[in-house]
């Protein structure tokens, strides 16, 4: 089995590649959504949350108020080390755990998607690290499109995350989101054929 761990900054289209990926035979453990379950109501990650930053993260339902949330640990380095403190371990194991299922189903190629795969110290669960980026223009571009928010917003947002060049220098294989998504289609199936298909992995399982 070939593991790739997949990182990208916001707005790069790192969930692109990842879909493009998935078409390509890949099975895909998606880091963000691990990390919606670990604040589940009533599991020990949603506790060890509201103990850290109070019951107000909390909505009448019980759930974590994402916005809330994210206005405590947004642009304070402090509170962002402590609540990745209680996520990223819980990530990791949920990963693992799929990546032990994956052996035993016979599955051939495994994408970690996850935007924090450097940060959070992952890369030596995979056996290639794959890094999106895109020219800064297109990326506030995107952000700004999606998001609706201003561009001080989105290089606020940019500015909080390990930078480019950093990433980078942890990669295998970095692809160059500079175009549109047929141009990315072609870059992706291009180095899947290079560096998956030539080591004789087709995806998934010959079953």
């Amino acid at each position: 089995m070939v593991i790739i761990g997949l990182a990208g900054g916001i707005g790069t289209g790192k969930s692109s590649v990842s879909r493009i990926l998935e078409e390509l035979g890949s099975v895909v453990l998606d880091a963000d959504k691990f990390g919606h379950e670990v604040y589940l109501p009533n599991t020990d990650g949603l506790r060890e949350v509201v103990a850290a930053f109070g019951e107000d993260v909390l909505l009448s339902s019980g759930e974590v108020d994402r916005r809330a949330l994210g206005s405590k640990v947004f642009g304070n380095p402090e509170a962002m080390g402590k609540l990745n403190a209680i996520a990223w371990p819980r990530i990791r194991q949920k990963l693992e755990d799929g990546i032990k299922e994956h052996i035993s189903a016979g599955t051939q190629v495994v994408v970690l998607d996850a935007a924090v795969l450097i940060e959070a110290g992952w890369t030596d669960a995979a056996d290639q690290v794959w890094v999106v980026t895109a020219p800064e223009a297109q990326v506030i571009q995107r952000i700004q499109t999606r998001n609706n928010i201003t561009e001080e917003q989105v290089r606020a947002r940019m500015g909080s995350q390990m930078s480019t060049e950093e990433r980078v220098k942890h990669a295998d294989v970095v692809v160059d989101n500079d175009g549109n998504l047929d141009d990315l289609r072609r870059k992706v199936e291009s180095l899947w054929k290079d560096h998956i298909a030539s080591n004789g992995v087709v995806g998934r399982n010959n079953d």
